[in-house]
């Protein structure tokens, strides 16, 4: 069911069709060297972008934590950006404002951890889920 909802999250998103502010993500493969694609829902928060891995150290992330730079698609418009992992301990405010956002999509990642859970769980679950801080390229 998770493969088929990122299916069409993802054609959506290349067709210029953004659910609550998902994108396609493109991001280099470390071993293939072409680009991988996936949907993502970047995320903002006190004036910065991120992209959270809900479903944790999956393929994306190994690729971005080599490339440090993708790319985000909706439709024709295409945003260039680099990366760069936060530290767990610095993760609190930034997965507590995700789970707000989109927890309806993600909670069943984060094993009981929600955003009215208590600092502690947050920071607990925070090794689990990498954040990176995205700039975008101008």
């Amino acid at each position: 069911m998770a493969i088929r909802l990122n299916n069409v999250v993802g054609w959506l998103a290349r067709h210029g069709f953004s659910l609550l502010g998902s994108a396609e993500l493109s991001v280099r493969g470390r071993k293939s060297g072409q680009l991988q694609r996936i949907p993502v829902n970047p995320h903002t928060h006190d004036g910065a972008q991120y992209l959270v891995s809900a479903r944790g150290h999956s393929q994306w992330v190994r690729n971005m934590r080599a490339a440090g730079q993708g790319e985000l698609k909706v439709g024709r418009k295409v945003r260039g950006f680099t990366a760069v992992e936060i530290p767990d301990a610095e993760k609190l405010l930034v997965l507590r404002t995700y789970l707000e956002r989109w927890g309806w999509e993600v909670n069943q990642y984060f094993k009981g951890v929600t955003a009215k859970s208590s600092d502690e769980e947050l920071l607990a679950a925070a090794p689990d889920h990498p954040v990176f801080r995205i700039t975008v390229k101008s």
